[in-house]
Order: structure tokens, then sequence, then C-alpha cells
């Protein structure tokens, strides 16, 4: 398995630290508002990473933080009069539902911020001791950028290269002794949430809260760290410069990054009215389009979402449930048995994709390659599955496909459709119609059904329907 490595900039073989498992970290969203789509990217594609790595048989501890203390929680706590910590619990549950809905599993650990303050205290007194740290007059700590021999590693930029083209950094006064020196505690304003310190009464900085996190679900040297490429600069770099100084050892082996999501060839903003939250795309789509949609390319690309995008997703991800619900239907009253000698040598064929779905995730979690396999078994299935078929072999074909969607996460049984009376009554009218070669009444109904939201297909395994 090969895993693009952004330290190194290139792809590398994967070698765990301890062989058959995996540790791996993933930062997780500042809980002051619903997540936006932008959000909900890495979230979705490192899920389906670790379900692969699951699915190889590694034992996977996933951590993935929720930054509950921070500049924006306080400032909604403000605007709705409130305090900083109902703001954060209230989004990370909302944060939770919305996960849920696009089917990402739990992390094994989910930690809060404001329940590690004492391990952040702890790193930050150890970096002041070893001289990476210093304190301000006002209490403030700052990390001492420039004794970092290898600031800037991950980014691939000196310290003269940043100087030059980030200056949002810089941050200049009397109290730092360089204006790169970046917080690592902070101290209390008025109404703030606040925890003692040996230092002052205050706050951790952002950078200090994953060090700490990953340090303690993980250890001091992890497999993975992974999160969005906005976090490379200053989030990771400052991670690993934090992390490195106060053990000796190396942060994380392999470091994975997804690309950033446009909106209609845009940067997503509310000034361009173009910001969007999972909860509004679920006003219009199932969210396991918004997860089908994602997957659909790989990780790092960069992805553009719009409405045509959406559909197409909408639509293929409607392919792969219509084949495995009408195969499960077939298997239901197919004739027992054993497979006969061509169903055996028609299953083994679907190995293949299998094998083409494997490779694609081993090659750096390229999902839009293995949802091509996916598509690939599809079409397969489609062509090879009847009313004669052995239940058997139609219940082993069902089962390949579910295993690699359940590997992306992608649910493939259908949502139980409710019909009225009236509408069971027409299609079994329909269907005598048809027995009666009365055609003009079938289509009568056919139409009628389809003005009542109701589309039917005839195929080869009978009738099927779905709403339009």
């Amino acid at each position: 398995m090969k895993i693009y490595n952004t330290l190194t900039r290139k792809k590398e073989e994967f070698t765990p630290i301890e062989k058959g498992r995996v540790s791996m970290y993933v930062c997780g969203p500042t809980v002051y508002n619903l997540i936006h789509i932008g959000n909900a990217r890495p979230m979705i594609v490192f899920d389906a990473f670790r379900r692969f790595l699951e699915y190889k048989g590694y034992e996977v501890n996933f951590v993935s933080n929720f930054t509950d203390v921070d500049d924006k929680i306080i400032k909604k706590a403000i605007e709705e009069g409130t305090d900083a910590q109902t703001i954060a619990k209230r989004y990370t549950e909302e944060c939770k539902k919305d996960m849920a809905d696009m089917n990402v599993r739990p992390a094994t650990v989910h930690p809060l911020a404001t329940q590690e303050i004492e391990g952040m205290i702890e790193m930050i007194q150890t970096l002041i001791d070893k001289g990476y740290a210093y304190q301000a007059a006002d209490g403030t700590v700052y990390y001492r950028t420039k004794k970092f021999a290898d600031y800037g590693k991950l980014s691939h930029k000196n310290l003269d290269e940043l100087q030059a083209g980030h200056r949002e950094i810089q941050v200049t006064g009397d109290l730092k002794e360089d204006p790169f020196d970046f917080v690592l505690w902070k101290p209390k304003k008025e109404g703030e949430p606040a925890w003692e310190s040996p230092w002052c009464e205050g706050r951790p900085g952002w950078h200090i809260e994953c060090s700490v996190m990953s340090k303690k679900y993980l250890g001091e040297t992890i497999d993975i760290h992974a999160g969005g490429e906005d976090l490379i600069f200053p989030h990771h770099e400052n991670e690993i410069a934090q992390s490195e100084a106060a053990s000796g050892k190396p942060f994380a082996h392999y470091w994975m990054h997804n690309g950033f999501l446009n909106i209609d060839n845009q940067k997503m903003s509310k000034s361009l009215n173009n910001f969007f939250t999972v909860r509004d795309i679920a006003q219009k789509y199932d969210l396991q389009v918004l997860r089908f949609f994602m997957l659909s390319a790989h990780y790092r690309s960069p992805l553009n979402f719009s409405a045509e995008l959406m559909d197409a997703a909408k639509n293929g991800l409607e392919r792969i449930v219509t084949a495995a619900s009408n195969v499960k239907r077939l298997s239901a009253v197919a004739g027992p048995g054993e497979m006969n000698e061509t169903e055996r040598e028609l299953f083994e064929k679907t190995r293949e994709y299998q094998d083409k779905f494997d490779a694609a995730m081993e090659d750096d979690c390229n999902t839009a390659d293995a949802v091509s396999a996916i598509f690939e078994l599809v079409k397969f299935i489609n062509t090879n599955a009847c009313a004669d078929n052995t239940s058997i072999y139609l219940k082993n074909l069902y089962a390949r496909l579910a295993v690699l969607c359940d590997v992306l996460g992608i649910l493939i049984e259908k949502k139980e459709e409710l019909l009225d009376e009236d509408i069971k009554r027409l299609i079994e009218e329909r269907q005598t119609a048809r027995k009666e070669k009365n055609f003009a009444r079938a289509d009568q109904i056919r139409d009628e059904l389809e003005q009542k939201g109701i589309l039917l297909k005839d195929t080869r395994q009978g009738v099927v329907w779905q709403r339009i």
C-alpha cells in the first residue's frame, strides 16, 4: 500500500510502527456553527481510508478531536448572549448528527480540547524548560519558531520564504521576540473561559491542542496525521514544531491532506453567497449522495461542487443501489441448491473487480478508481443475474457488492418506500391490463402514477418503481 506523504512529496510504501495496527489522527472541526461541506470532505475521505485499513485487517486507533475553545466560539456566545460551553456543546452534538447522516463512523476517541488542558500546560512547560518557549510580560507564552531547525519541512518553505509570502502570521509587538513566534498560552479577556496556569489565568493556543491530544491518545510518534490542505501551514507545521521539540522524536511518519472544495469553480465564501452547510445539502439530497460525490474524485485533487455534479452523483449512486436491490429481490425468489459450474465461473470473474478496487485503494486511497471498479461490478451483475439463477449465486453477487460499498461507506439497502393503497392498487391493475394486452389502459395508469410522482420501469426481472 502506498500513501502520498506531504512531508516528502512522494508516494511511499506504508509501513506501520506496529505490525497490524495503525494510529491515525485527523484534525476535527471548531464547533461554533453547523459544519459546512468543506468540513465534510476530510471527514468522508479519511473515514473511507480508515474503513479500507480495517478491511485489510489492520486495527485502527482513529482519533479526531473537537476544538471546543476558540475565538469563533466565544464570538458566537457573545452574539447569542450565552457562554462558550453552551455553544460548543450544542454544535458538537449537531456535528455528530451530520457525521452519522453522512455514514461517517465515530472515531475511536473524539477528544475535547477543554478536557485536555492539564496536558497542554505540561507540554508548554516542557517547551519552556527546553528553551523552545518563553513567557512574555503579560503572561502570554510564545513558541520560539526559529529555534526549531526543521521549521517549514512540511510546507517546504523556509522562514525567509514564509516571511515574504505569509505576512498575516507575523504579529509584531514588544512582547514577542520574533514576529514568527506563535502563541501557546494566552491571558484571559473579560467574559472568556479560562484556566489557571503557572503563567496566567488564560487558555491555550489552537496549535498546542492537537499536539497534546494526539500524544495522549496515540503516543509521541504516530503513523498518519491527516486533514485539509489548508491546515498544512501554519497549523500542522506548528504541531510538528511543538511535538518534536517536546519529545525529541518524529511526530508523524505520514501526512495526508485532502484538496480544496470549490463551489461552481469559486472559493466557498459567505460573501459570494455560495456557502453551504451539510444541512443545506440535506434539504435537497440524501447525504449518501454527498458522500458518493466526495468519493468520486481523488482526495488530493481540488473538487468542484455544483448542482450538475451532485445530480450526476445521485444518478450514479442510484445505479448501484438499484442493482443491489434487483439482485437481492431475485435471490429471495430464486431456486435452492449449490451454484452450478457456469455460476461458479461467473462468480469467480467478479474477483477481478474486487482486485481492481483493492489496487485503487492501495494506490494512495484512490476512491475515484475504486468507484469505477464498483460500477464495473454493477454492470456485470446487471448482465449476469436473472430469475433462473440459484439463490446462493445471487446472494454471493450481492455480498461482493455490499463488501466493496461498505469499505467506502456507501449504503446499498434501499430505504423503505411506502405507497398508499390507491397507488398499490393502480400498479396491480396495470399488471393485469398488460397480461390482458390492454396496453392503452396500462399506459394510462403509468401516466397517472407519474403524475403522482411515481416512475415505473419495466425490466427483465419485473416492474420496479421509484419516486421522482
